[in-house]
């Protein structure tokens, strides 16, 4: 949902940026705007996004847009402003309120949940004791209404923490990512903490960093297994050359496997 001021505008603004970069066979794709309010931390949440990667959110404290894009556009100047959002901020929590009253009547509805995915990954390849980025990647989220939290260690991390918002997707769950700044060092044991707080449910996911192999140590032991592998072969050529020998009857020599006298045939 979105104000119907100016969204003819933005739709063609985004979608001639994004097309228009594209030289290959056109395909399939979607701008959507999702608009979500609920009893839960955040109350409420206002969301761009192409196909699955998010544009734009709306800070609803500072009723103001952020680009969630490193480097990206700013929000299109007189499209959407935040007056022109009260009207689907208050169709929102009016229609919350209806569904709210008729799920807990006589007969209640089921609530939808999703229980949360967690996934830890740096961003960048390991080297040990150089400056990195772990990434927290959380999906199957619904309601949008979790917290993520870091451990190294089993110590709270607090510094050096991102959280983005939450991203739509077309399943109509959210996904969430949080970045952590570290120096990976051997030993070390990173958790990543996904709580949702209504339902007292916690899913950890952990990240330990593995000492890579130097490429020159990994070369090395490369060429000295085809080294020996090459020896073994040889071996074994040299074995079935000698049995042959061996084998034949007196006064015979096997030559490819067809014996023949050392003076000609008898």
């Amino acid at each position: 949902m979105g104000a119907a001021s100016g969204r003819g505008a933005l739709v063609a603004a985004l979608l001639g940026a994004a097309l228009g970069s594209v030289r290959a066979e056109p395909s399939l794709h979607t701008l959507s705007e999702v608009l979500f309010c609920q009893p839960d931390t955040p109350s409420l949440g206002l969301s761009v996004a192409f196909d699955s990667e998010q544009l734009f959110s709306f800070d609803v404290p500072n009723m103001q847009w952020l680009s969630q894009l490193p480097d990206g556009p700013a929000w299109p100047t007189g499209t959407e402003q935040p007056q022109e959002l009260q009207h689907d901020t208050m169709l929102c929590r009016k229609l919350h309120d209806e569904l709210t009253w008729l799920a807990t009547g006589p007969r209640p509805m089921p609530e939808a949940k999703g229980i949360p995915v967690a996934d830890v990954f740096l961003q960048q390849p390991l080297q040990l004791g150089y400056p990195n980025t772990l990434v927290c990647m959380v999906g199957n989220i619904f309601p949008p209404a979790i917290t993520i939290s870091w451990q190294r260690d089993g110590i709270p991390v607090t510094d050096g923490i991102t959280h983005l918002t939450y991203i739509p997707m077309e399943d109509l769950g959210f996904m969430r990512f949080s970045y952590l700044a570290v120096t990976p060092h051997s030993g070390e044991i990173y958790s990543c903490i996904v709580t949702r707080e209504r339902d007292n449910i916690s899913v950890v996911a952990y990240w330990v960093p593995q000492d890579p192999i130097p490429s020159d140590v990994l070369a090395m032991a490369v060429c000295g297994a085809v080294t020996a592998l090459g020896i073994l072969l040889a071996l074994l050529g040299l074995g079935t050359v000698l049995s042959s020998f061996v084998s034949a009857p007196p006064g015979r020599v096997v030559i490819n496997g067809v014996g023949r006298c050392p003076h000609g045939p008898r």
